[in-house]
């Protein structure tokens, strides 16, 4: 199995635990919905599962590699290699351009091979115009910045993609492009996809959904 959770809990300092989950295994290649309301833990528990948060209290493996025993900058290396990551607020570089932006993924991660084709690919595939390719994204629209960021997850071809609410931004038409692209992208190289949404019309490409608050049942959620 790709991922593994056992006896977890996290809080913040000075807070109550947010996270509190006994077992949890997600195998490789498998497409998760994970879903719930505000306030009840799940980008917590995505940045602990990325390695941006450290675990105090139980253990997550990935890839048969636990990331409890990493330090701050090993975890950053393991992220980079085999982690791909869409955050609810981009995280893009705004005085870079789209196809800056995704190089330095490929960067971090020490990877060349093809990268310009394949990022070529992936910004047609998502639908941005080449004419922006060179432009800093904060010129951008909210939409395109948001597939730019899904096109930076995907550059390195990941074995795990956790998607932190992907779609909030993008209208329909844009979000089901952006769905079909994810889910042929994932399936072609059998990445294990984490996808957080409120959106509940997502949940039929799944071939899994799990309601985070009966996942994380020791605390209820603010």
């Amino acid at each position: 199995m790709t991922i593994t959770i056992e006896d977890l809990s996290y809080a913040y300092p000075n807070q109550e635990p947010i996270i509190g989950i006994d077992h949890w295994h997600i195998d490789q290649g498998e497409q998760l919905f994970l879903y719930g309301p505000s306030g009840c833990g799940k980008s917590t528990l995505l940045n602990l599962m990325a390695g941006m948060l450290s675990i105090r209290q139980g253990q997550i493996k990935i890839l048969e590699t636990s990331l409890k025993g990493l330090s701050r900058h090993q975890r950053d290396q393991f992220r980079a290699k085999n982690i791909g990551y869409v955050f609810q607020q981009f995280n893009l570089i705004p005085y870079l351009s789209a196809l800056d932006n995704i190089q330095l993924a490929c960067y971090f991660s020490k990877r060349s091979d093809a990268v310009d084709d394949r990022i070529h690919t992936l910004l047609n595939q998502l639908h941005i115009q080449s004419n922006d390719w060179r432009k800093p994204v904060a010129n951008l629209s909210i939409g395109q910045q948001q597939r730019i960021a899904i096109a930076r997850a995907l550059i390195n071809q990941p074995s795990v993609l956790i998607a932190d609410e992907p779609t909030s931004s993008l209208d329909r038409a844009n979000r089901d492009n952006f769905m079909r692209v994810l889910m042929e992208t994932s399936e072609q190289a059998n990445t294990t996809l984490i996808f957080v949404s409120h959106d509940p019309d997502l949940e039929n490409y799944f071939n899994r959904s799990i309601d985070f608050t009966q996942l994380n049942h020791k605390y209820s959620c603010v």
